[in-house]
């Protein structure tokens, strides 16, 4: 194994994208799984139904075999995936969740699977499978269908400094169950895509993946790339073979045009992510699959920041998971499962910023139904913070505000730190809608960040324009709602909220609330 390099604020919020965008992609396809393709006017959505029958937001079997290759890479020592305990905790949890948990199945995994399950002879379930698995191919049996590559992802996060490992891994993972060349060629291709696009910010990885490829496949294989870069998603209709699948979701992603950003105009480039993932799915068939697929790629190259807030809070599915669970999944993996210094993503209550230690809670000025305040509300009894949604914009602790329902407690991958965000206008953008869209459903929302002194009073200021306030007002009634707070406005945050609503920032000098509260001294100087 590669020795582990801490990562970036950038790449943490990519390897968090990987598994949430996985399953947002799986759970926006699931309604039109075999059903008749969507047109380019019709807008996928959650609405679930399809084969489970799903509830809305709910994953297949994609992500539920995602996560049990997930759960097993932080359960187990760092060591090497194709270390027979790894691999043999990995077929464990496919033969739980055979048993346990499985809503659908595809025909060739199951085929393995039941073959396994009744196997007593050998103590390691990973050296069955592969037997089985193999088996079935050097018979000539189907092998070359989609359930390696739809769960693969994972497997590229464990180890993000060595593609050749993360290769060798992706291909012996592939045997558990899929032992046809293609179905591993097609998951090594995928992982360095993923692999790469954390790391770099770009899709170039599968291009490279390729390249990892025994020589005599890789023209095939870019053949297949290229054909894909000239061809719609639809004109990959046996998408239920691993190739074909692998086409579409790379149709998907490289013809959907990365938006220009126009904060203005509600456009940004992360878009990308969510028109990409609504392409995948009108590429009909296995529509869960290839937007399962794609949705791995889009999260490693634009991260947890760009999936939107209303996906991330619907998205669920066994065993028990939410997009909480499958961020952490994502970045434990990445990072070995070492927190970092505070503990997160493993600490249950996340330290509290040493000049922010004791609760503070205000009325927005335009809404008294949403609470601003900071982290430590979090220690209060909750009969002594009437909320029953939240809106986070810091890190939390795994029990900080555990009595919101999963469901309406959103975090939202915000900095504050000028530059830190990969997203900066559609990340505060999205903060604000989700304050917005709970408000609409009657919620009492609380709006805070760490010491709810920058980014608290930007995302307030936002959702005020949301309802109709100018941006000047809305920066001055909220940093005065906070004066008693000492807020300090975070200058790129600022410019955020008059960006997004096409208007100029006026200067410093002409700023009123500068009078009503603490200014950052950085802010000042720009």
């Amino acid at each position: 194994m590669a020795l582990l390099r801490t990562p970036t604020a950038h790449q943490d919020d990519r390897a968090a994208g990987v598994l949430l965008a996985a399953a947002c992609g799986d759970a926006l396809g699931v309604p039109y799984e075999f059903r008749p393709r969507l047109t380019r006017n019709q807008t996928p959505q959650m609405i679930g139904g399809g084969l489970g029958p799903y509830a809305p937001g709910e994953y297949s079997d994609d992500t539920q075999m995602a996560v049990c290759i997930a759960q097993a890479l932080v359960d187990t020592q760092p060591v090497a995936i194709q270390d027979h305990h790894v691999l043999n905790e990995i077929a464990d949890n496919f033969l739980t969740w055979y048993t346990t948990g499985a809503t659908d199945i595809g025909a060739q995994t199951r085929s393995v699977l039941s073959k396994a399950r009744y196997d007593v002879a050998t103590p390691w379930s990973a050296s069955v499978l592969l037997r089985e698995s193999r088996t079935r191919w050097q018979l000539g049996r189907p092998s070359a269908g989609t359930g390696s590559l739809m769960r693969t992802a994972p497997v590229a996060l464990y180890d993000l400094h060595d593609p050749e490992e993360t290769a060798e891994a992706a291909r012996l993972v592939s045997d558990l169950t899929h032992a046809d060349p293609q179905a591993g060629d097609a998951c090594v291709i995928w992982c360095e895509g993923i692999r790469h696009a954390v790391l770099r910010a770009d899709f170039q990885g599968v291009r490279k993946g390729v390249e990892l490829l025994p020589e005599q496949r890789r023209a095939w294989w870019h053949t297949r790339l290229d054909e894909a870069e000239a061809q719609d998603p639809h004109t990959f209709p046996n998408n239920g073979y691993v190739v074909s699948a692998l086409q579409a979701a790379w149709s998907a992603i490289t013809r959907t045009p990365v938006p220009a950003n126009n904060p203005a105009k509600g456009v940004f480039a992360a878009d990308h992510l969510r028109l990409a993932l609504e392409a995948a799915v009108r590429a009909g068939h296995d529509t869960d699959t290839v937007a399962a697929i794609a949705g791995a790629l889009l999260g490693a190259r634009w991260g947890a920041s760009a999936v939107p807030w209303h996906w991330q809070r619907s998205v669920h599915g066994w065993p028990d998971i939410t997009a909480r669970d499958l961020i952490s999944l994502g970045v434990r993996i990445s990072h070995q499962n070492q927190p970092d210094r505070q503990g997160w993503p493993l600490a249950e209550r996340h330290p509290r910023n040493i000049d922010a230690l004791k609760p503070y809670q205000v009325a927005h000025p335009h809404d008294d139904g949403v609470i601003l305040g900071n982290l430590p509300l979090a220690d209060l009894d909750p009969a002594d913070l009437e909320v029953n949604a939240v809106v986070s914009l810091c890190r939390v602790g795994s029990s900080d505000f555990a009595h919101i329902p999963d469901r309406d407690h959103l975090q939202i991958w915000l900095i504050d730190r000028p530059g830190a965000n990969a997203h900066g206008h559609y990340t505060l953008d999205q903060a604000a809608r989700a304050v917005h869209g709970l408000r609409q459903e009657g919620k009492r929302v609380l709006l805070h960040c760490a010491a709810g002194r920058s980014r608290t009073p930007t995302a307030a200021a936002r959702y005020s324009g949301l309802l109709g306030i100018d941006p000047a007002t809305a920066m001055t009634d909220v940093c005065k709602a906070l004066s008693p707070n000492r807020p300090w406005v975070n200058f790129e945050l600022e410019r955020f909220v008059f960006d997004l609503a096409g208007t100029a920032q006026p200067p410093v000098s002409e700023r009123v609330w500068n009078t009503r509260t603490t200014l950052n001294p950085r802010s000042a100087k720009e």
